[in-house]
This record gives structure tokens, C-alpha cells and sequence, in this order.
């Protein structure tokens, strides 16, 4: 691909580095934002600086904040007894738009994977386990991605916590396996966790 200048080359390789973007629909974008009012771009721009230098991590469950404890971790009306384990960010959005959980979260940051070399030392798992460990934790409820990996994530911290007095849950098999949280519907989503099942009735399949 050709271009007549090098700004604008650089522009579209940068874009084109974000997920399911190529470079013709990089340098869509690019032109796109070229053509809007020049306010509006620098806006975009500002936004994103914002968001990559004042954004945080909470503090007590890894969530995306502006503040050290996010604001569902902040909110005493929830249940902090109850804890639900995610893989990402956008799992806790997914299941937050069900309004059918008012607990408490844990964001892993990701699932076990040998194969891309993501081990349990590479996600939130220690945090996790002193968590149910130093806290009055009634349920710990297993709501990551119906796959091998979201599997062998599942077992590997409900051995960790063998023998400790707390209710392991997993989400009802209403997502279909190999499916992720995120793309789940709403409706679907809502009666998994309502329907959840106890962890060990899982390894039963």
C-alpha cells in the first residue's frame, strides 16, 4: 500500500496493530477521523491519553477504575460474601447488564493457556486465593469462558482451595461450550448464574 505521507502511514500502522483491524480498514479510519472537525479528533486523541495515563486497576477485585476500589466494590448495597471469578474486564460488563448479580467480582486477567505460555503466576489467582482465605467469602462463583483453558482455569484454583470452608459454584451450562462470556445473550447469561451449580457436579461430565 502506498501512501503519500508518512504521517498518514504511520497513522494506519498504528491502527491496524488493534484486534480484527487490517490496513484498508485502518486507513478507512484514518480518513475518516481526517475528515471529521479537527475538535473532535483531538477529543478522541485526549480521551485516550486520559484513559492510558489515569486509568486504574481496583485494588480488591482487578475491575477497570478510576479510582483504587471500583465503584461495585465501593457499593454497600452489594454482596461482598459473593464473589464471582472472570476472565476480563468485559465478563464483568456482560454480567453486570443481566442485573441478575449483586456480588462481588474477581477479574483473573485472563485464563490458563500452556500453549500462548499464560500460567497461573501470569494471572490474579494468588490475590484470589488469600481473598476466600483472609475474608468471610460464602460462594465463590466460576464464571469464565466454557473452554478448555476457562476448564483448567476452574480446576486449578478449586484446588488451590480444597479443604476451606466456602461454596464453589460454576455458572449452569446454558453458554454453549467453547463459548465466551461476552458474546453471550443477556437473558442467557442471567439464568446461567441464577441456575448455578455446585463446581464439583461439573467434573462429573
Amino acid at each position: 500500500m502506498n501512501f503519500s505521507s508518512k504521517l498518514l502511514e504511520k497513522a494506519v500502522d498504528e491502527v491496524s496493530q488493534l484486534p480484527g483491524i487490517g490496513k484498508r480498514t485502518a486507513l478507512r479510519l484514518v480518513l475518516h477521523l481526517l475528515n471529521r472537525p479537527k475538535s473532535q479528533t483531538i477529543q478522541l486523541s485526549d480521551a485516550l491519553t486520559n484513559l492510558v495515563e489515569h486509568i486504574n486497576f481496583c485494588q480488591n477485585c482487578h475491575n477497570i477504575s478510576d479510582s483504587e476500589i471500583c465503584e461495585i466494590c465501593a457499593n454497600p448495597k452489594r454482596n461482598s460474601t459473593i464473589v464471582c471469578v472472570v476472565e476480563d474486564v468485559r465478563d464483568v460488563m456482560a454480567i453486570e447488564n443481566t442485573a441478575q448479580f449483586q456480588g462481588h467480582y474477581h477479574v483473573l486477567g485472563g485464563k490458563i493457556s500452556p500453549i500462548e505460555g499464560i500460567g497461573p503466576h501470569n494471572l490474579n489467582i494468588e490475590s484470589l486465593v488469600k481473598k476466600v482465605k483472609n475474608e468471610h467469602l460464602k460462594e465463590l462463583i466460576f464464571a469464565t469462558s466454557s473452554t478448555i483453558e476457562g476448564d483448567t482455569t476452574n480446576f486449578y484454583i478449586f484446588k488451590q482451595l480444597e479443604g476451606l470452608d466456602i461454596a464453589i459454584t460454576t455458572i449452569a451450562r446454558g453458554i454453549s461450550v467453547g463459548d465466551e462470556l461476552e458474546y453471550a445473550d443477556e437473558v442467557t447469561l442471567g439464568r446461567s448464574i441464577i441456575n448455578r451449580i455446585p463446581f464439583e457436579n461439573s467434573l462429573k461430565r
